[in-house]
């Protein structure tokens, strides 16, 4: 062996010996698994994220918060491996609002965001930032399918040609829709910016100022009814059920309400399967469990409440749906699911439905007060799961914590920069939102209709509005000299959940500091 071949032996082995030592040195100072559970390592591989976000649904609707009377397996296996929350809020006890919160981290307050009916215009316009834009920015994939509820077009949509804006121009590369809600007008799907099926030779009308088209009504023909409703709910009948709003034509257009499952399902599970390659973000939006109640046959009487226990039932069902198709694809262990619900639950919304009747000892509300629409704690408490097998440990969580919140903890957990003026009302909690600490927010304000509240801690604090709300459980309307003018209400959480006994006259001085912060956040922002 010659002296070059010698000394290019002995360079390999010095080499072999550096680098041996160096991944040695290494893994003597990488920490052990369970020292680096606050450590963003497995934050950076950018999982694919999941929101399914049900409509009214209470907080003891599911099995793993006490439900009565239905079996919620597939949503009970993710708070057994996640994280449950207990008290965890909707920014709002409607669903416009509570949306655009979670879709732009501002309150909807801000935008006077109210319900809107079925040909309102786009609330988040082109240009503002939004959850699904920034995280586009980070290199997902975007997807909405569902109930949408947040207006199209400006006002003047046309339903037969593109309906623009919509989802596309605000961040979404996919959307499939039911426009409004189930019990407004237009009835159709909308993919991307089309109406599905659409016969040309048979244009659609809507209207919410008088009658058109040739579509019998609730008001005009009862009889045809599968169950009664409201005068709300009396406008032009589909499928055996009278909406808000009247249409005509797109006969080829109409839904049937009781396949929404099985539609929404297979849109959702094809949006994974075309991009289970790369980041994905899915906003899987419900209609369940919102009226009109229809669950598919195949749910009815799988609770003991009638459709609104069927419905729920058919919700996790299809939740189950989606997390097996991420199991099967072998993606599930690096996709962050969250689970939770737009507002509080309410029973009788307009139709006849048994779903007070058959509601037996279940209590969708479970030990609050009030519900869908109501400033007490039942209108934003919510189930709320997060579920993420890789990086989140099994906990029970009593953090204060806001939907709003998601926005700026995600972009926090992919390194993305939030803006000033983007997302103003949104904190970093994501420590919190997977179980790492119980810190959790220390003033939550919530939004009803007509009055917002404010939570510090245990304490509870409903402000005074003017007027009557026509809700009598939204909050205690009080008769002062012939007017309607609600008192200021306190309630301590810790002794009083149920929030009966208002102790505002007890603690004036808290009662002024907690006021004080209100109108702070709402002139100045969390920031």
């Amino acid at each position: 062996m010659n002296t070059d071949t010698q000394l290019t032996g002995l360079r390999s082995l010095l080499v072999l010996a550096v680098s041996i030592f160096s991944i040695l040195a290494l893994a003597a100072c990488e920490p052990e698994a369970n020292e680096s559970e606050d450590s963003e390592s497995a934050d950076n591989d950018m999982p694919n994220i999941v929101i399914f976000y049900v409509d009214d649904l209470g907080y003891g609707d599911v099995g793993s918060y006490g439900a009565i009377g239905i079996e919620t397996p597939n949503i009970d296996r993710l708070a057994a491996g996640g994280v449950r929350f207990t008290d965890a809020h909707s920014t709002a006890a409607t669903c416009t609002p509570s949306r655009y919160s979670l879709l732009t981290g501002k309150h909807g307050f801000r935008l006077e965001a109210d319900i809107l009916d079925g040909d309102a215009p786009l609330l988040i316009r082109p240009g503002t930032p939004t959850l699904p834009s920034m995280l586009k920015d980070a290199g997902y994939a975007t997807g909405v399918v569902g109930k949408w509820h947040l207006g199209l077009g400006n006002g003047d949509v046309d339903w037969n040609g593109d309906i623009s804006p919509g989802p596309l121009d605000i961040g979404f590369d996919y959307a499939f829709l039911l426009p409004a809600t189930g019990d407004r007008v237009p009835t159709v799907y909308v993919e991307n910016r089309e109406v599905v099926d659409l016969d040309p030779s048979d244009p659609i009308a809507i209207s919410y100022s008088g009658k058109v088209g040739e579509r019998p009504t609730g008001y005009e023909d009862p009889d045809l009814l599968r169950f009664a409703a409201d005068l709300q709910h009396s406008d032009t009948i589909v499928n055996g059920v009278s909406r808000i709003g009247h249409m005509g034509g797109g006969e080829s257009t109409l839904w049937v309400d009781e396949e929404f499952p099985e539609v929404f399902t297979a849109k959702a599970v094809q949006f994974i399967r075309q991009n289970q390659n790369q980041p994905f973000f899915l906003f899987r939006s419900f209609h369940d469990i919102h009226v009109p109640r229809l669950p598919h046959p195949r749910f009815e009487g799988a609770s003991t409440m009638g459709p609104r226990g069927d419905a729920i039932a058919q919700v996790d069902w299809m939740v189950g749906e989606v997390v097996a198709e991420l199991e099967t694809l072998g993606i599930a262990d690096n996709t962050l699911l969250i689970f939770t619900s737009d507002n509080g639950p309410v029973l009788d919304d307009g139709y006849t439905d048994q779903s007070v009747t058959l509601l037996g000892k279940h209590k969708p509300w479970g030990l609050f007060r009030g519900g869908k629409y109501s400033a007490y704690e039942a209108g934003t408490r919510v189930p709320t799961i997060v579920y993420w097998p890789s990086s989140v440990r099994t906990t029970v969580s009593d953090a204060l914590v806001s939907q709003i919140d998601l926005y700026a903890s995600l972009a926090a957990l992919l390194q993305q920069k939030v803006s000033d003026g983007e997302a103003i009302d949104s904190r970093n909690q994501l420590d919190v939102w997977l179980g790492r600490n119980e810190t959790g927010r220390e003033y939550l304000l919530e939004e009803s209709v007509g009055t917002l509240s404010l939570r510090k801690g245990g304490w509870k604090y409903i402000l005074p509005f003017d007027g009557r709300s026509g809700l009598e459980w939204v909050a205690d309307d009080k008769d002062i000299e012939g007017g309607f003018v609600m008192a200021p209400q306190l309630f301590d959480l810790d002794s009083d959940i149920g929030e009966q006994i208002n102790v505002a006259v007890q603690h004036p001085e808290l009662v002024s500091e907690l006021d004080v912060e209100a109108r702070r956040i709402v002139t100045e922002t969390y920031r």
